[in-house]
């Protein structure tokens, strides 16, 4: 079911988003090459603590995974690209780290994902989080009242395909309020005019994400781990976004912290 939340609704999920942001903000600050991919989950759960915050992701357990989740943060790297389960890995130079996290504060859930390398980076990397950034922008910018769901995906797949990436459907952005995941489900593809009517109200999480150089992905061991189907690596960038009658409003805006 698709919701509609009321402006003071919107207003109480602004701390969820801030949190969110500001989160995302430190642990990138705080991740370089010989960190710990477990130190990193670690920190993020002492966040969310003294926060009193409830994280989205320890015990969440969808028809796809193998298991509950049991992390409070997604850290996937290289060619890992979604649901990365926190394992113990130290990274190197040159590592492309994608972060992505969710709480729930006072009822009301954000979700966000930032990209970026460690270390030495390479071009090519620089390159795909860059279109990730950008699909994001353009995702943000299509989001408003009286375009439809497929305006949001023929964006994105605009600078996905214009920058040469091809896009996989399979796992994209999606609806937020009192859960994680929810309706409607928003590809990283779509035709422009078609799908569901964006209205104020309707929250969104917004998550362009591609591979180098395949659309292809394989689940690790782990039951939770995505993966590029030929070894190329993944970027993957988030925000959560309210549609509001003034426009788009990015409840997980890192900008006012001074970073992207």
């Amino acid at each position: 079911m698709i919701e509609l939340r009321t402006p003071a609704e919107i207003e109480q999920m602004r701390p969820a988003g801030r949190f969110v942001a500001e989160t995302l903000a430190t642990l990138r600050d705080e991740t370089r090459v010989g960190t710990n991919l477990l130190d990193i989950d670690r920190r993020a759960h002492e966040l969310i603590r003294k926060a009193g915050a409830t994280s989205c992701y320890i015990d969440y357990h969808p028809s796809f995974g193998a298991s509950p989740f049991g992390k409070v943060l997604c850290t996937s790297v290289n060619d890992a690209v979604l649901h990365g389960l926190p394992f113990d890995y130290t990274l190197r130079d040159g590592d492309l780290v994608s972060l992505d996290f969710a709480v729930s504060i006072d009822g009301w859930v954000a979700d966000s994902a930032v990209s970026f390398v460690v270390g030495t980076p390479r071009d090519e990397d620089l390159r795909l989080i860059e279109t990730t950034e950008k699909a994001l922008d353009a995702a943000i910018g299509a989001a408003v009242a009286g375009n439809r769901i497929g305006d949001i995906s023929a964006a994105v797949a605009e600078i996905a395909r214009g920058a040469g990436y091809s896009i996989n459907t399979d796992f994209g952005g999606h609806g937020v309020g009192r859960e994680m995941h929810g309706d409607p489900h928003v590809p990283n593809d779509g035709k422009a005019g078609r799908g569901y009517p964006l209205r104020a109200g309707l929250v969104l999480a917004l998550e362009p994400w591609f591979l180098a150089s395949t659309d292809r992905l394989i689940t690790d061991a782990d039951g939770w781990t995505l993966r590029s189907a030929d070894g190329s690596r993944g970027a993957h960038s988030e925000h959560t976004i309210a549609i509001t009658e003034e426009g788009p409003l990015v409840l997980t805006d890192r900008s006012w912290l001074g970073v992207a």
